[in-house]
């Protein structure tokens, strides 16, 4: 299934230990960026957790976020006693060197964040797998929301490649007759000139030029080409995940060739089609830089 690169999904999980609430934000990214926000006790383990995040995501932007509550927490509470000492020494001997008394007020020590640890060790084994398990529901509820957005882009790339498809089959139609009307054109102004001068139409002369130009008009390679890619196009939205890369180098070979098209047919009607074309396809390419 087509995922976007853009999605959210949260988890709040708790037990007699632990409360945890994940977070995780995502935007579009050629590459997979992932920016964490963890506290003391998971820091260690954050190789593990973007291993478990790599296996879920290729491309985008991510943002993940921890808040971890530890439900016994009065009891691992602890102040920084050698800084919060180191720190008020400091103050009085500068307030000594000003000949002033200094009386510490130790309630403000409550609003200085750094000086209280909660004394909870690192390489807790037990908090690790809880971490993870949490981590991996809210990718879970992640992957939801990215493939309800990356469902409803599918469904829209869709429609715009089927209404591409109809206005091929309309150059397609329209071609032969521009062919047709340009020699017409071409051999009436030659007799037209030739008649000035008094001269008559070398008509094997003639067909070697016609031919030539019929080469120049030709679009019937292109309008193959597109033609297959479109088709292309339809099979990678319906192999779904880690489609956008190859989407959106499919577009751009449809951009080649509908623009060689526009080129070699100079007819009002083709170059209309042809426009709307393009747009069809800038649309597509813009949806496409969302997907993963």
């Amino acid at each position: 299934m087509l995922r976007s690169m853009t999605g959210f999904g949260r988890c709040f999980l708790e037990d007699e230990r632990w409360s945890q609430v994940w977070e995780i934000r995502s935007v579009n990214n050629r590459h997979l960026d992932v920016r964490w926000r963890l506290p003391v006790q998971a820091r260690s383990l954050e190789p593990v957790l973007e291993k478990l995040v790599r296996s879920q995501a290729s491309r985008g932007r991510l943002e993940i976020s921890l808040f971890l509550q530890d439900n016994q927490g009065r009891e691992n509470l602890k102040l920084n006693e050698g800084q919060a000492d180191a720190m008020l020494e400091e103050i009085a001997a500068f307030a000594h060197t000003r000949g002033d008394d200094f009386s510490p007020d130790y309630n403000r020590l409550l609003n200085i964040s750094f000086l209280w640890e909660d004394g909870l060790p690192e390489n807790d084994d037990a908090l690790h797998t809880v971490l993870e398990q949490g981590l991996a529901t809210a990718l879970e509820d992640w992957n939801q929301s990215r493939e309800i957005e990356g469902k409803a882009l599918g469904q829209d790339l869709l429609t715009r490649i089927l209404r591409m498809e109809e206005w091929l089959d309309r150059i397609r139609e329209r071609a032969p007759s521009v062919k047709e009307e340009r020699f017409e054109q071409v051999r009436e102004r030659l007799i037209e000139v030739l008649d000035r001068v008094g001269q008559e139409l070398d008509e094997g002369r003639f067909m070697q030029e016609i031919a030539l130009m019929a080469d120049k008009l030709d679009v019937s390679e292109e309008l193959t080409r597109l033609g297959v890619h479109l088709e292309r196009l339809r099979e990678l939205l319906g192999q779904g995940r880690d489609a956008g890369r190859k989407l959106d180098f499919t577009i751009q070979e449809c951009f080649r060739e509908i623009s060689t098209c526009g080129n070699k047919i100079q007819d009002v009607q083709v170059s209309r089609l042809v426009v709307d074309v393009k747009n069809e396809l800038e649309k597509c390419r813009e949806q496409v830089q969302n997907l993963e």
